[in-house]
């Protein structure tokens, strides 16, 4: 028995570390670190009217753009960070929407600068904040849905 006695305790300890290793790896934090350490506080969600464009056309009195409302939503919280939302509606149609806030650092960022700009996009052409979800950015995607509709509810409010 003596024999077997520290190959018994070699694979009971390595059986025990490949177990602890697996544990680790399959925790996922509640933020990304990074992103924590970089936070900046949200600004608080604004209403403005005010001109989105200067003179249209050429004639001699050059009509002016109709003024539109800029509203910043509420900043959603996601696994990886926060994600806020800006948008410009005028007449009553979304013609801009801008992340203020989005997740960053590490991976984050690569995520982020891909999924953003496509969020931007859906949620002009959607002219609302029922938009997919963009395939590798799911939080991202859900907190900018939040974001939108805050924002939107905020100009139907007004």
């Amino acid at each position: 028995m003596k024999k077997n006695h520290p190959v018994r305790r070699f694979v009971l300890a390595t059986a025990a570390t490949v177990s602890g290793i697996v544990l680790l790896l399959a925790l996922k934090p509640g933020t990304d670190p990074a992103s924590a350490a970089a936070q900046v506080p949200a600004p608080p969600p604004v209403a403005q009217g005010g001109a989105t464009g200067g003179a249209a056309g050429g004639g001699a009195g050059g009509a002016q753009a109709p003024a539109g409302t800029t509203v910043t939503g509420t900043a959603a919280r996601t696994q990886y960070g926060p994600v806020q939302v800006r948008v410009t509606v005028v007449g009553g149609k979304i013609t801009q929407a801008a992340a203020v806030q989005a997740p960053s650092g590490g991976r984050s960022s690569e995520i982020t600068g891909n999924a953003v700009p496509r969020l931007n996009q859906a949620a002009v052409a959607a002219q609302n904040a029922q938009i997919d979800t963009v395939s590798g950015a799911t939080y991202t995607s859900e907190g900018y849905r939040q974001s939108l509709q805050s924002a939107l509810d905020q100009v139907s409010g007004a």
